[in-house]
C-alpha cells in the first residue's frame, strides 16, 4: 500500500510541475510581446467577380438592347466591375439613328439609356453594375459650341464620378459620340461652356476616385 501511495505522489508532483512549466513558458512569452498562437478558422477566401461574359451570356445582353425582328447596331458600353471599368458589348436599335435627323445624337441617347437601365441578369452575375441613374438626357450642343458637343440635362461635374466616367468612356469609345483622341465634349442644361473629357487609364481603373478631367474645348 505505501508503495502505490508513493508512486501516485511522484505522478501527481510530475503533472503539476509541468503545469507550472507550461505557465512560466506562457508568462515568459507574454513578458517578451509574443503572442500565443491561436488557431482561427477565417472561412474561405473571398471569390472575385470574373467581369467576364459567356459568348452565350454575351448575346443575351446584347440582345437586349434591339427591338426583336430588327437588325441591330453593335455599339460597347462601359460598367463597372471589380472597382474598375471594363467594356461590354451591347446592341441597340437601329431605326432611330437611320431616320433620326441627327443620327449622332441619336446614338448618345441609345447609349445613355443602355448606361441607365439595370444590367441583365448575366451582366450581374459576373458582376457588373452601372452608377448612371434616370432620370438623364443627352441633346446636341448650342450654338457657341463645338462641332462635336453634347448637352447633358445634368451638369457632367454634378453626376457621381463612376457615372460620369462610364459616360465619358463610353462616349468617347464610340465612333459616332467621340471628339477624337479618347475624349468627348460635354455640357450641362445652364450657360456654362461645354468642356472636353478623356477617358485616361487611370479613369477606366478607378471610376469612382478618378474623375475624368475637364478641359477647355
Amino acid at each position: 500500500m505505501g508503495t502505490r501511495r508513493t508512486t501516485r505522489t511522484r505522478r501527481w508532483r510530475r503533472g503539476a510541475g509541468a503545469l507550472v512549466g507550461v505557465a512560466a513558458l506562457a508568462a515568459l512569452a507574454a513578458g517578451c510581446g509574443i503572442r500565443p498562437t491561436v488557431p482561427v478558422d477565417a472561412g474561405a477566401a473571398p471569390s472575385r467577380m470574373p467581369c467576364t461574359l459567356s459568348d452565350e451570356n454575351r448575346t443575351e445582353a446584347g440582345a437586349g438592347g434591339a427591338a426583336q425582328g430588327r437588325q441591330g447596331l453593335p455599339v460597347t458600353v462601359y460598367l463597372v466591375c471589380a472597382s474598375g471599368l471594363e467594356p461590354v458589348r451591347r446592341t441597340i436599335e437601329e431605326a432611330p439613328v437611320v431616320k433620326g435627323r441627327d443620327s449622332r445624337v441619336a446614338v448618345a441617347g441609345a447609349l445613355l439609356g443602355q448606361l441607365s437601365a439595370e444590367p441583365p441578369a448575366s451582366e450581374r452575375q459576373a458582376g457588373f453594375v452601372t452608377y448612371v441613374e434616370p432620370p438623364l438626357s443627352v441633346s446636341a450642343g448650342r450654338e457657341g459650341d463645338p462641332a462635336r458637343a453634347l448637352r447633358l440635362s445634368r451638369q457632367p461635374d454634378d453626376l457621381p464620378p463612376a457615372a460620369l466616367s462610364q459616360l465619358v468612356c463610353t462616349y468617347a469609345g464610340n465612333a459616332a459620340t467621340t471628339a477624337g483622341g479618347g475624349s468627348v465634349v460635354l455640357g450641362g442644361p445652364g450657360d456654362r461652356p461645354a468642356r472636353r473629357y478623356t477617358c485616361t487609364e487611370a479613369v477606366k481603373e478607378r471610376p469612382e476616385s478618378v474623375a475624368p478631367t475637364a478641359e477647355a474645348s
